[in-house]
């Protein structure tokens, strides 16, 4: 990824992240977080030249149900699915697209429509891919941590966190104080699924999930869609986008290594390593030298699926010593008025986790943040220093396994004022939530569009 062209989120669109309840379509939430992203970059559909569509619980061409809502235009639409990283992995294809020159302009969608209840196979004539990972985890409490229980996802995450605990110190209070910072970032974020700002004692004493997480301290299945628009700096320039032209300066894509099953350690099943390597390549990509850089990061979206993940993960970020992460919670270092604001929106915890938008969404707010609109959300002093400011940092991992991330950042040409998304929107989308209209959609719509399909669509 150091090598190829520049790349930028011009546009960027999101739908509330609400309950699994069924009351929207995959399709119809598609069509609301894309129509967003477009008039946020002020393009219409036929600009698009490719399109990534990200989704784990759909059925096949899901992605061109839902685009063919805006024109029928013959691009190429792929349908990706990489568990919890599938919404970055489809932005990772988009932006290697506009990287190496394939297109100037590229779409990633992602969206999902889940079960309540704790997550499941949807294919119980088969072995789930995951299930080696569990069985390792479970031979290493066995071995070393103790007999955990609770369900699949939040017990390997538990386990990750107690090898955490015997190793260097801190406790399930540490969790809680990760928790309730989520949950009370998301009290100003109106996408978010939970808005109730959970203390940490309310958090401690909320039902218990495993033996170190509670049930505040677990994100919850959710339905959902974020899209992101990239294009390259030919594109940002020819159509006036440099006042919200947010730069990818690097991307990376990593996979698990023999640790993770080879290791004898909980960390290390749920993806400890492969988060280094990924951050270690993007840090290094965007030119620093090894281990730095991470002092010039200012905000984090961080994958918090369980408040468990977030702490063994700031350590494999890089953003303190293996032996610190406890440490650096105790010092607030992850919220206002510390080192970095981690998870302004509230993260997984407490926004919610449609598996398919998840890492699109963590790239709309980090976009956001560094267009300096997310409002009650901004995190400070993102802009102090240099001209280009601090880099926004996006961590989006699945188990099995895949884990991507970015770095992304302000561009040295941009130039606030005139109009932007906010003026084509007629609201400052960053952080205000509002649906969209067949006005909206009219407005971006391809010129080769289909009024039979359009007349099934459900704002």
């Amino acid at each position: 990824m150091a090598k190829g062209r520049r790349t930028f989120i011009v546009g960027a669109g999101c739908t509330a992240f609400i309950k699994p309840r069924g009351l929207r379509s995959t399709e119809d939430m598609g069509l609301e977080a894309t129509t967003k992203a477009l008039l946020d970059a002020g393009i219409t559909y036929d600009a698009v030249e490719t399109a990534y569509v990200g989704y784990c619980y759909g059925d096949s061409t899901s992605g061109q149900r839902a685009l063919y809502n805006l024109g029928l235009t013959n691009i190429p639409i792929t349908n990706v699915n990489n568990n919890c990283s599938t919404g970055s992995t489809a932005l990772y294809n988009a932006n290697l697209a506009v990287k190496f020159s394939q297109v100037e302009c590229a779409l990633a969608l992602g969206f999902e429509k889940m079960k309540p209840g704790s997550l499941g196979t949807n294919f119980p004539d088969r072995i789930p891919p995951t299930a080696l990972l569990h069985l390792r985890s479970e031979d290493i409490e066995r071995q070393a941590l103790g007999e955990n229980h609770g369900p699949g996802a939040p017990r390997i995450f538990s386990n990750a966190s107690a090898e955490y605990f015997q190793k260097y110190g801190g406790g399930m209070e540490h969790l809680a104080q990760i928790a309730s910072k989520n949950h009370k970032h998301s009290v100003n974020n109106p996408y978010s699924q939970f808005r109730d700002g959970w203390s940490v004692e309310q958090v401690m004493k909320a039902p218990k999930i495993t033996n170190e997480l509670t049930k505040f301290m677990c994100s919850p299945t959710s339905d959902g869609a974020a899209a992101c628009i990239v294009a390259s700096e030919d594109f940002v320039h020819a159509h006036g986008l440099e006042n919200q032209a947010i730069e990818i300066v690097a991307q990376a894509l990593a996979t698990d290594g023999p640790e993770a099953f080879e290791s004898q350690s909980a960390m290390q099943v749920v993806g400890y390593n492969m988060t280094k390597v990924a951050a270690d390549k993007v840090f290094k990509d965007a030119g620093f030298a090894d281990g730095q850089g991470r002092d010039q990061v200012g905000v984090l979206e961080l994958h918090d699926c369980f408040a468990a993940n977030e702490l063994v993960m700031y350590p494999a970020l890089g953003l303190c010593a293996e032996n610190e992460a406890h440490k650096l919670v105790e010092r607030g270092d992850n919220t206002y008025g510390g080192k970095f604001v981690v998870n302004p929106s509230g993260g997984l915890e407490a926004k919610g986790h449609p598996l398919g938008a998840t890492g699109l969404g963590m790239h709309f707010y980090i976009a956001m943040q560094l267009r300096n609109w997310a409002g009650p959300m901004q995190a400070p002093g993102l802009f102090e220093g240099s001209e280009q400011g601090k880099y926004g940092l996006v961590h989006n991992v699945g188990l099995g396994g895949a884990v991507v991330v970015s770095l992304l950042r302000r561009p040295e040409f941009f130039k606030p004022g005139g109009e932007d998304g906010r003026t084509r929107l007629g609201y400052n989308h960053a952080h205000e939530c509002r649906p969209v209209t067949m006005q909206d959609v009219d407005k971006v719509k391809s010129k080769k569009n289909s009024p039979f399909v359009l007349q099934h669509a459900k704002l």
